[in-house]
């Protein structure tokens, strides 16, 4: 059967048919608290999209390569593997990084390596004149000593040589380095990481970092230094996210604006494409079930392959909380040896391009962050906005909408606030100083595990929790499950157990019981048990799983407290900890 036969067996469907079935099934329901997704962005994202959302999307029919860049900076397909070393000793960070090459990175990120002078340097740079390096504490005796070096014949490096500088720290300084800024070396970096990681939003992110970039080029201009010189000496470094798709789009997005604010400063083609590395994000990432970690950075950098990136680095998993090891270090090598060969992604270039959805996205994404750029702008500039504490206020308003989220398990960290082990013990294994360092979501419920193996560890005994089930079968399971959940978030383990009358419960040992049961049945259920428990002398607190309607009739009889899908987590279960005993 030929293609125009089979597809004459499946006739096409408009629009208005599917929304026609679509209101059918919601049986009057709202369609936008159903069916629409408002992000954190401010993005309203469909429940599907189709050719026609693309009528009014520009440069849909550029090629990968081409201005202003939508589909890749570059023509050919594939992204550079880039391995972080964490050894803070030249000659054992060295050793490290030939390893890892040996292994199968094809660039190196000292990311804890600080030289001194240009003799640690050569120390740092031997038998890797074929790959590109990168220093992420760079100063400016640095990169005076690699201006040096690159402009020495026999130690021109064939790949590209990089340095974490700031470029906004001394505009003069910049501009005098871009001016000199031989081939193949990149000198400064503007990192919206840290902005990912200080609470801002994909939209921030991107146009913070349009900001910062459009801010250098302004600066090096009034130096007389070409737009060109200065695209070619800085690079952008992107944490990507859980957001899957989103993070795919964000990428593209960066790229055609950034394209955008270099031709308004006289360049197009190629100089206007940005340098793009990104790295799997440290904000998502945890330090109980940490083998989840392996599954979040693997989403996040196929998101980051498909969305351009030039170089792509894969944290180890348990770079959150401790020095990776050389397993460890391994399966994140690993991770993008196996998206390239064995998933081969890096066999297409932009594999996203024309889907419907990150289309859009794209362009919702681009026309947002330029608003927001053209605001930054119109303020002074990143830098001003920066030293008044407008950007810091505007993160951390951001930041606290993320965690919130969080803490209302909104935003799911499986292991960690949802579907955690009771009897994991991370305590041991934790280098706290490293796990401190910048914000993580699941930081919050993290601490209150810690606290409770820190009570173990004490020799405090632990407290018994028993969920008590009875009555309606259906919801007597549902809220036992639900609140088991719950307490295991902070390490406390809930045994359940199912009675026929309240006197079995009463003369059951626990130090908390939580009632399982319907709503209906609650309010005689409270009484008979509570009347059972005075009458044998016992006092252990009583809690409800649910949020009945006549919630505060049952406080009245003597009920503590409620667990549902309203409570807070996070200060129901350091309550239930500082009752229950255990040392702040």
């Amino acid at each position: 059967m030929t293609a125009a036969r089979l597809l004459e067996e499946f006739p096409p469907v408009t629009t208005a048919e599917w929304e026609a079935a679509i209101a059918r099934d919601l049986k009057g329901a709202d369609y936008r608290k159903k069916l629409i997704w408002q992000t954190d962005e401010g993005i309203a994202v469909k429940p599907y999209y189709r050719g026609e959302d693309l009528a009014n999307v520009a440069g849909l029919d550029s090629k990968p390569g081409e201005f202003p860049f939508r589909r890749g900076a570059q023509i050919t397909a594939g992204w550079k593997i880039r391995e972080e070393i964490e050894e803070s000793v030249a000659s054992e960070a060295n050793g490290a990084a030939c390893d890892a090459v040996r292994s199968g990175a094809e660039e190196i990120s000292y990311s804890r390596l600080k030289v001194r002078g240009a003799d640690e340097l050569e120390v740092a740079l031997a038998g890797l004149n074929e790959i590109g390096v990168h220093f992420e504490i760079a100063d400016s005796a640095l990169i005076e000593n690699l201006l040096e070096r690159l402009s020495c014949r026999e130690h021109a490096s064939v790949c590209a040589i990089s340095t974490g500088c700031d470029p906004l720290a001394d505009a003069d300084f910049t501009a005098q380095v871009i001016a000199r800024t031989p081939p193949g070396f990149v000198p400064f970096s503007i990192d919206a990481a840290r902005l990912e990681e200080d609470g801002a939003n994909i939209i921030e992110e991107i146009s913070l970092a349009l900001a910062a970039g459009a801010e250098v080029l302004a600066q090096t201009a009034e130096h007389g230094v070409q737009a060109d010189r200065t695209v070619a000496g800085i690079s952008f470094k992107f944490a990507i996210g859980a957001n899957f798709f989103f993070q795919i789009a964000k990428l593209r997005a960066f790229r055609m604006l950034w394209a955008r604010v270099v031709e308004s400063f006289g360049r197009t083609h190629p100089t206007a494409a940005a340098r793009i590395v990104a790295r799997t994000s440290r904000w998502d990432k945890t330090t109980y079930d940490p083998h989840v970690n392996i599954l979040r950075a693997t989403s996040e950098a196929v998101s980051a392959a498909i969305g351009g990136a030039d170089s792509i680095i894969v944290a180890a998993f348990d770079d959150s909380y401790r020095v990776p090891d050389e397993a460890s270090r391994r399966l994140a090598r690993n991770t993008q040896l196996l998206l390239r060969h064995e998933a081969m992604l890096g066999r297409v270039a932009d594999p996203a391009a024309g889907s419907y959805y990150i289309e859009v996205l794209t362009d919702s994404l681009a026309q947002e962050s330029w608003k927001t750029f053209q605001q930054i702008e119109a303020g002074g500039g990143f830098s001003r906005l920066r030293d008044e504490g407008w950007v810091a206020d505007r993160l951390s308003r951001s930041l606290a909408v993320r965690e919130k989220a969080v803490a209302l398990r909104k935003r799911v960290f499986t292991g960690t606030n949802l579907y955690a082990d009771p009897a994991e013990q991370a305590l041991g294994t934790i280098d706290f100083e490293r796990a401190n360092e910048g914000n993580r979501g699941a930081r919050m419920f993290e601490q209150l595990r810690l606290r409770t193996e820190r009570h173990r560890m004490a020799g405090g005994l632990m407290p018994q929790i028993l969920l008590a089930e009875i009555g309606d079968e259906k919801m007597r399971s549902a809220r036992s499950n639900f609140a088991a959940n719950l307490f295991a978030c902070a390490g406390l383990a809930a045994k359940a157990q199912r009675f026929e009358s309240t006197h079995e419960i009463a003369a059951t040992d626990a130090d908390l019981i939580v009632l399982c049961s319907s709503d209906l049945e609650y309010e005689s259920l409270v009484a008979e048990l509570l009347n059972e428990m005075n009458s044998c002398s016992r006092n252990t607190p009583l809690v409800v799983a649910g949020n009945p309607e006549n919630s505060e009739a049952l406080k009245a009889h003597g009920v503590a407290d409620f667990v549902h899908l309203r409570s807070n987590p996070i200060e129901l279960l350091t309550k239930w900890q500082n009752r229950l005993g255990m040392a702040d």
